[in-house]
């Protein structure tokens, strides 16, 4: 029972409507509840309830929704108890209204204050999750971000791409959390990645040194997912740091169909002080790569399935372009979620051209 409780607030803390319908029907409830019991208890008045919640987690203008609902309950009950004109049902009524006013003037204060973070953070990832460009050292790249939070960009998913003399080199993860904090290790671990991939020339020790970077600025349960990825003729040098593997599509994959380029073993996420090792994957004219961050993968559809990354997807990449590839693969997972997405999405596409 308590495992369900803490999912249905969860749920609603995450989702406006389904908070808003909380509230109705809580303050529903009082008035049934004052109407019944009649006026000699004071029921009624738990009616400002209602209000306070919906400026935990409303704006101002649902608040006042609601306010007025709660008001016009609390009168109700007034009238049906006959204590309409009576001192304490005028008492209940100073209550409620002077909770309602106080609800409208939280939410206001907090939805701007809200609004103003999250315009903070977003220009902090819009720096991360920079446009990649549409071609570096011969090969091509498209990238597609979306949000679970319809509007916003907050979140801890980060990529980079940088041309050095070793060949492009790519980064790509996942920190662990979500809002300001996650935004702050995403600008940590692009930071540290343009720091020494032009000075590192093995990719494992890339990935090594980035490691012992964050590793001291991390708590003991923060970490990082990410791929190191390093483009050749013909080819590309991975290091996995507990990342989901990319997706292979093309001739190379010998049945022409899909492959998931699983690394052997499994190497730590950063922080945590891995000890990766370097694949290398042969990607030739009309190959694809697809990277991609946890939400592709473990967002359900409403009976509890994650997407699979098979046939469906494998169609989608081999779209005319790169950027069209993106925008299937984006329109299957909100298809197969019912467009409720259950985390930040990002994904990027590559392949070798000329």
């Amino acid at each position: 029972m308590s495992v369900l409780l803490r999912r249905a607030w969860e749920r609603a803390s995450s989702r406006p409507a389904v908070w808003l319908s909380w509230v109705i029907v809580i303050d529903a409830a009082f008035a049934v509840a004052g109407a019944i019991v009649g006026g000699k208890y004071n029921l009624a008045a738990f009616l400002a309830i209602g209000p306070l919640l919906a400026s935990a987690r409303l704006g101002g203008w649902a608040t006042g929704a609601v306010s007025v609902y709660a008001f016009s309950l609390c009168a109700i009950v007034g009238a049906i108890t006959g204590t309409f004109s009576s001192t304490i049902q005028r008492e209940r009524l100073i209550i409620v209204f002077m909770a309602c006013v106080l609800a409208v003037v939280v939410a206001v204060i907090r939805a701007r204050r809200e609004s103003w973070l999250i315009a903070i953070a977003d220009k902090v990832q819009r720096a991360i999750l920079r446009p990649l460009p549409a071609e570096l050292g011969g090969i091509a790249f498209a990238s597609r971000y979306q949000s679970a939070t319809p509007g916003t960009l907050v979140g801890g998913d980060l990529y980079d791409l940088t041309m050095t003399q070793f060949g492009p080199r790519f980064i790509i993860g996942d920190v662990k959390g979500k809002g300001l904090d996650a935004v702050g290790r995403c600008a940590d671990v692009v930071a540290a990645f343009r720091e020494f991939a032009f000075a590192e020339p093995d990719l494992v020790r890339l990935a090594e040194r980035v490691d012992a970077r964050l590793s001291g600025e991390m708590g003991i349960e923060d970490f990082v997912t990410a791929i190191f990825a390093e483009f050749g003729a013909g080819e590309v040098r991975l290091v996995n740091c507990g990342h989901h593997p990319p997706m292979k599509t093309g001739p190379s994959t010998g049945s022409g169909g899909c492959e998931i380029i699983a690394q052997e073993g499994y190497a730590l996420p950063l922080g945590l002080q891995p000890q990766p090792v370097r694949q290398d994957v042969v990607l030739k004219a009309g190959d694809r790569l697809l990277f991609y961050t946890d939400g592709l993968v473990e967002s359900r559809d409403r009976s509890g399935r994650f997407l699979e990354l098979d046939g469906p997807v494998a169609a989608a990449l081999a779209a005319p372009n790169l950027d069209a590839c993106l925008q299937q693969v984006g329109g299957l997972l909100l298809a197969h979620t019912g467009h409720q997405l259950g985390d930040d999405v990002l994904m990027v596409a590559c392949e070798p051209v000329g």
